[in-house]
């Protein structure tokens, strides 16, 4: 049975049980709630689940940060007798930042291409999970993207601040 009432749960469970004794002495008012705790109830199943689904997004974005990060890491201490020559023929820190810099832009935007295209494919899979909003929400893909980007670039700041930092007479040397 559905009531709309502006009054209490409470207040309205009482009246409820009063008005079906009135007509049958019998039958049993089980469990009142309001349509908000019904709703809440059916959903929790989902809920959980799409909170779980969102943890695992969240540590995959930071392993990934870290993942940039380490392999940033690497491809610029390789790089460091390439970056000393391009220091001492005149370059500029920004130069060499905005190189790295630029570089990692480059491999997050291929990154994010290839798992936009994968997300695309996989949204059957997660359509029956998802209440209020489309699979192939554009705004929600755009975004992801645009997150995992921004996690790349700052994830290589360090590295390309760090070769920008480079003395171009030892980094000629260590070769």
């Amino acid at each position: 049975m559905v009531m709309r009432t502006s009054g209490t749960v409470p207040g309205m469970a009482a009246l409820l049980r009063a008005r079906v004794a009135e007509v049958d002495r019998d039958l049993a008012v089980g469990a009142v709630e309001t349509m908000h705790q019904t709703l809440d109830r059916s959903l929790a199943g989902r809920r959980f689940i799409l909170g779980i689904i969102g943890i695992f997004a969240a540590l995959a974005v930071a392993l990934a940060g870290i993942g940039v990060y380490g392999v940033l890491s690497y491809a610029v201490s390789r790089r460091t007798p390439e970056i000393g020559v391009r220091m001492a023929l005149g370059a500029q820190r920004r130069d060499v930042m905005s190189l790295v810099l630029r570089e990692s832009f480059v491999l997050a935007m291929a990154g994010a291409g290839i798992g936009l295209a994968a997300s695309f494919a996989l949204t059957r899979l997660m359509a029956g999970l998802l209440f209020g909003v489309s699979a192939t929400d554009p705004w929600i893909f755009a975004a992801m993207a645009a997150i995992v980007v921004a996690v790349a670039l700052a994830a290589s700041y360090g590295p390309a601040a760090r070769a920008a930092r480079l003395d171009p007479m030892r980094a000629l040397r260590s070769e």
